[in-house]
């Protein structure tokens, strides 16, 4: 097989099938110019046996079928020598036949672009549904000492619990993002897929040291930590005697400071709210009971994480669709920031937004097409592709080996060869 890996035995898009494919295209307007005939042979191949490879029984079969038979049609070989090639075409594909993926199939295709994903992601890796029907699933969590996930529902301004042992979902705390009467101005309205919702509930959520709740409230713009009793405290709600804007995701250093962003989700128009106090979208240091300004020039801090060794801090700049990278300093600070991944140029749906790190040091980030997986050093080595468009993500499971991620309306989790590393206490 031609192309720099043919040897190796993995195959660079992963479905249940185990098709090996590639791809001479050598950029996207390349690619584009396949789709007419992608499409042509989809609709031949569809009701079509294609020599026992698949029958169009269900959807995922049907897509599997329609990529391996414009394959061996086409003899196009999918090698994906720009990540921008490689992605378009394929959700190119996926909405040629659907428009919308549906939510309670399972899915199993991954962007395998470097060998070194072998690694990190089984063979057989699939995505699976875990739940579905909520208002915008966000800030997955998962507690070791009980051995389940929480995350947020933004729009139902809850936050649920997952036992994985059952299968079943729970309120874990209702009003989480906001606790005031009147909700009309609160929180900014988008589409989750199916219709518009107002992100007025909990975000981002972790554990603190002592294994303590600790979220981002859009709604009361603040960072809360529940109690064991039930109480919330407020950690923070403003830096200078101004309120943040609307604090989204967050984590803590082991030696307790807790670091959090302030975009705007929770205003309800944005950089124009007349309630907006803070002239800038910042990334947040609280320590010793004292706020600190630590990055103010970001265009949408998001999502973020330290590396094993807490020599490096990243966080997603969802504006600028970018991964920032800065070096920590002894007073917990950062400094020497710099572009750490930049996925401007990939058009698939999607964004830097949620992110976490595992025990080895990759970072896992959404991004256009799914949840991007990024060595230490900086290279894509693949993409787990998505049916929608991820928000955020957790590690998980009695091993740290399960990754959870949320996904507008639904709850999906996608097992690792890497263990992460859940907050909070060991046990």
């Amino acid at each position: 097989m031609a192309g720099k890996w043919s040897t190796h035995p993995r195959p660079w898009l992963l479905c249940r099938t185990s098709t090996r494919l590639s791809v001479t295209a050598k950029d996207s307007q390349e690619w584009l110019s396949y789709k007419s005939t992608a499409h042509t042979e989809m609709k031949r191949c569809l009701g079509a046996n294609a020599s026992g490879i698949f029958q169009a029984t269900d959807r995922q079969r049907y897509l599997n079928g329609c990529l391996i038979c414009f394959a061996r049609t086409e003899g196009i070989i999918l090698r994906a020598k720009k990540r921008i090639s490689f992605l378009v075409i394929l959700l190119s594909i996926v909405a040629l036949s659907y428009p919308r993926a549906r939510a309670d199939e399972d899915w199993s295709f991954v962007a395998w672009l470097n060998p070194a994903l072998d690694d990190v992601l089984p063979a057989d890796a699939k995505v699976e549904r875990v739940a579905d029907g909520f208002g915008l699933t966000e800030g997955p969590v998962w507690v070791r000492k009980g051995g389940y996930l929480l995350f947020s529902d933004i729009p139902a301004n809850v936050i649920h619990k997952y036992d994985p042992k059952d299968g079943k979902v729970s309120i874990f705390l209702k009003y989480s993002g906001f606790t005031g009467d009147n909700d009309l101005d609160v929180g900014r309205q988008s589409n989750n897929g199916r219709m518009l919702v107002t992100s007025l509930g909990s975000n981002g959520i972790t554990l603190d040291p002592q294994g303590r709740v600790v979220f981002c409230a859009h709604g009361d713009r603040a960072v809360i930590r529940l109690e064991a009793d039930g109480r919330r405290t407020v950690l923070a709600d403003r830096f200078e005697g101004k309120r943040f804007n609307s604090p989204n995701d967050l984590v803590y250093k082991s030696d307790g400071s807790l670091y959090f962003s302030d975009p705007d989700g929770g205003l309800r128009f944005g950089d124009k709210d007349p309630k907006k106090e803070l002239d800038f979208y910042g990334l947040f240091l609280l320590k010793d009971g004292k706020v600190q300004a630590l990055v103010k020039d970001m265009a949408v801090p998001n999502g973020m994480g330290f590396s094993p060794d807490e020599k490096y801090f990243y966080v997603d700049d969802t504006g600028k669709k970018i991964i920032r990278r800065y070096e920590v300093q002894p007073d917990d600070t950062l400094a020497n920031g710099q572009i750490f991944m930049d996925m401007t140029d990939d058009k698939a749906p999607g964004v830097p937004d949620g992110m976490k790190i595992d025990s080895k040091g990759n970072i896992y980030s959404t991004g256009p097409g799914g949840i991007w997986i990024i060595s230490p050093s900086g290279k894509h080595l693949g993409t787990i592709l998505m049916p929608n468009v991820p928000g955020n993500l957790a590690f998980g499971g009695p091993d740290g080996k399960t990754l959870y991620i949320a996904a507008h309306t639904v709850l999906y989790r996608v097992q690792l060869k890497i263990a992460g590393i859940p907050p909070g206490p060991k046990s």
